[in-house]
Formats: structure tokens, sequence, C-alpha cells
């Protein structure tokens, strides 16, 4: 791990225009972990991080966001959302052309730090998301990408053979480390201000979309063409990376994340009875795994398009089910059990509104989100925030979160 582990970014020095809502009033603000996970290699890379507290012990104490994706009914819905950082705000885009490089943003621990917490200091959420991006631990699996502004990821080398399996081996931590980095520094800046501090993995099987396809797909019709015709090859590619997003996840934890949150993205893109078979298991194996050294850290599992995937997405043992904004929330309210906490899901496109459609979408999804009883519930949007949504729309949207209370509505 570099030796800045112990620095700090001295947020007074952050360009960050404070915009708010007028409602709100924002506060300007030693021992090693193995990720070796239980059924992973023994010759996986162990990283040394900055010595923490456990992940997490449940206690009434704990921030707001965190007690909800456990499945705790909350005073009210804490929110984040999904791109929370990124190209909607002004400072993140004066940022990206002093380092317009993707990579360099999203893989040096102090841009890392610095754009996680733009919002945060901008909109003060309940949640604040890592950086960084599903690919980012490929190399560390021995599987390059490089990313085009053009089209996205790109990956030279596929994976369509049994041969080409031998390129993949075990998760090597210390190419990630800035990850790790990033994680301890954001958590010391977010101790004791109500926030929760939240990594992310992608699912085997998204991953696997890309070292399959090669790039972004609409159809992705080459992986489902595996699915069907070689479907032992596909499933043995996702059981090794599953094993790897285990351990990835776990680093995390142990670098600080008080929430992991599994981004199945193209999960949706299979029929609900080809997902049981082909990207449950491996998404199965990986939160068992993760379960094994870290049975408290709530877990979310979000895949776009899900509306059939619902019942299918809780039993995978997840503590909390993201909600895209296709299914109604009182609907998924009745069909996901009452311990499963629920993620979401006002549109994104409603930030483009009023402000007053935007309160009365809040109000809305808080509402049916405990239509079918008292659960725990993250409000979010039903995906991430569209480039060129109006900041002050995101300020209204979390004012309206704060003043959203159960016993009130």
């Amino acid at each position: 791990v570099m030796s800045s582990m112990s620095s700090r970014v001295n947020l007074r020095s952050m360009s960050s225009r404070t915009l708010l809502h007028p409602r709100m009033r924002i506060r300007s603000g030693g021992s090693r972990c193995s990720s070796s996970v239980s059924g992973s290699s023994s010759s996986s890379s162990t990283v040394s991080l900055t010595s923490r507290p456990p992940a997490s012990t449940a206690s009434n104490d704990d921030p707001i966001l965190l007690r909800a994706a456990r499945g705790e009914r909350t005073e009210r819905a804490p929110a984040w959302m999904m791109r929370q950082a990124g190209r909607y705000q002004a400072v993140y885009r004066k940022l990206a052309e002093k380092h317009p490089s993707f990579r360099t943003r999203s893989e040096t621990p102090e841009l890392i730090v610095e754009i996680s917490l733009q919002p945060f200091e901008s909109f003060r959420p309940d949640g604040v998301i890592l950086f960084s991006d599903i690919l980012t631990p490929l190399p560390a699996v021995g599987i390059p990408f490089e990313i085009d502004n053009e089209v996205g990821p790109v990956l030279e080398k596929t994976i369509r053979s049994k041969d080409d399996m031998s390129m993949m081996h075990d998760i090597d931590l210390s190419k990630v480390s800035f990850t790790g980095e990033a994680l301890t520094t954001l958590r010391g800046h977010l101790d004791g201000t109500g926030a929760t501090l939240l990594g992310f993995v992608g699912s085997p099987f998204t991953l696997g979309t890309y070292i399959v396809e090669g790039q972004t797909s609409r159809l992705y019709k080459t992986v489902k063409t595996m699915a069907l015709t070689e479907p032992t090859l596909l499933l043995d590619m996702l059981d090794k990376l599953a094993v790897a997003v285990a351990e990835y996840a776990c680093f995390q934890i142990e670098a600080g994340a008080q929430v992991i949150q599994i981004f199945d993205s193209w999960g949706g893109q299979l029929p609900p009875t080809m997902w049981e078979s082909i990207s449950k298991p491996s998404i199965v194996k990986t939160i068992n795994l993760i379960k094994e050294k870290h049975p408290d850290v709530p877990l979310t599992l979000y895949a776009n398009g899900s509306g059939g995937l619902l019942e299918r997405i809780a039993s995978t043992g997840v503590n909390c089910v993201g909600v895209d904004w296709t299914v109604d929330m009182a609907d998924a309210a009745k069909r996901l059990p009452a311990d499963k906490a629920m993620q979401g899901n006002v549109d994104p496109v409603v930030l483009f509104a009023d402000e007053n459609s935007i309160e009365a979408a809040v109000k809305d999804c808080v509402k049916k989100a405990q239509s079918n009883g008292p659960r725990g519930h993250v409000l979010n949007l039903g995906h991430g925030v569209i480039v060129g949504t109006p900041e002050e729309a995101v300020a209204t949207f979390f004012a309206a979160s704060k003043e959203t209370f159960y016993d009130k509505m």
C-alpha cells in the first residue's frame, strides 16, 4: 500500500461549491488484514491497511443508512444516489479537465477521495459511495482493459474458449491498493458525520459480460449464446470471478466500507430462468464468502431491469434489494419478504422536473416502501444520476428526504 495511507485530503482546498436547497444547512465539514476468502487460493495477495475497528457491530448508534440497509425501520428513509459523484456536478467537470483520464481519476487515491466527497460537501447525503468502476479489479485477475472516451470499456483479450481461461488468476490485491487507501481515508473523514461509507463490486456475471463481449453491448448476444451452448465454460469463469469479487469486497470492508453494493448491472438482460441458472449461483457464492468473514456488513444487490427478478434477488442472501424505477414501490413491498430492506427507486428523469414534482416523487416512494408494513428502506434513484441533471434538483431530492419522517406521513 502506498506510504501516504494516513494522509487526509484537505477539504478546504477542494473546489466545492456548496449547492444547497434553501431549507438545508450544511456544515463544511495497525493490523494486517487478509482478504483471502474461504474457498480461494492461498496465493492471493495480502495487503496491509491502517488498523480499523470491526467492520460492523449492530448498534442503535450506527448511522441511519447502515441501520436501514440491515433491514431496520428508521425514523426516515436515508438517501444516497447511484452515480452520486460525476459529470452532472460542475466541480467534477472542472477536475476532469485537469485529469482527463478516467483511469487516473478512479485509480489515484487522492482523486478518488476528492471526487467521492464532492457530492457530500454539496448535498450532505446519508451515504458516500466510493468513486470507482466495476471493472477496476479486472487487471488484478489478469484481464487488462482500457476506457475509450467514445465506446467505454474495451478489452483487448476476451474469454471465449477453455484455453482462454488460462489468462485468469487469483486476485492480486496489491494491484487495487488505491481502493483500500481511498476507503480508509474516506472513512476517517466520515466518522462522526452520521454518513455511511459504501463500497461496491460488479457481480460475476456483469464482469463476465465484459470479459466475453469485450465491451459494452446492446444485446449481449455472445455471452447469452455461450450460456446456451457452453454453459460449463461460462459457469466455470463465473465461479472463479465469484471468489475474486468476494475477496475484493472483503478488502473494501476491511479498509472501511460499511455497506457493500453488488451491481448485477446486466443481469436484467437475462430471462428470469437463465438468471436463476447463470447469474444467481455465482452471486450466491460471492455473498456466502463475504458473509463468512463479515456477517454483520449489509449487502445490497441491484440489477437494472430487474422487475421479473425481485423474488429471486431476495433469495440470494442479501440484506437489501435494489429496485429500479420500472417497478412500483408498493408492488415491490408486497413481493419482497418483510425482513429484506429495499433501496430505490425514484425515476432519475424526475430530477429534470420542478421542485414540487421532485418532492412529491420522494414522498410517494417513501410512503409506498412502507405500504406492506414497516421495513428498512434506503431512498435512492431507480438508476444512476443522468448527465445534465440540475444540481439544484439533486439538492431538492436530498432536502425532501431529510424532511419526510415516517411518523408525519
